[in-house]
């Protein structure tokens, strides 16, 4: 898939425990791993803005275009 998500390189950044994301954004852990791996069809933009919001970023810090992966 070209879309990448890069999640765990931003909690690894922010020194953030997926817990503590899993918790505040109020999902489980499961499916942010899920999310993590890019195991999922889909993402609801609300997720994504209490992500960016907890970790202090932007979308595109989560997800990247990689054509060919």
């Amino acid at each position: 898939m070209p879309i990448v998500v890069e999640l765990d390189v931003m909690l690894a950044r922010r020194k953030v425990r997926s817990k503590a994301l899993a918790e505040h954004i109020g999902i489980t852990e499961a499916n942010l791993s899920l999310l993590k791996q890019g195991k999922v069809k889909g993402v609801r933009f609300d997720t994504i803005e209490k992500i960016c919001a907890f970790l202090d970023c932007q979308p595109g810090d989560l997800l990247v275009y990689r054509p060919g992966d």
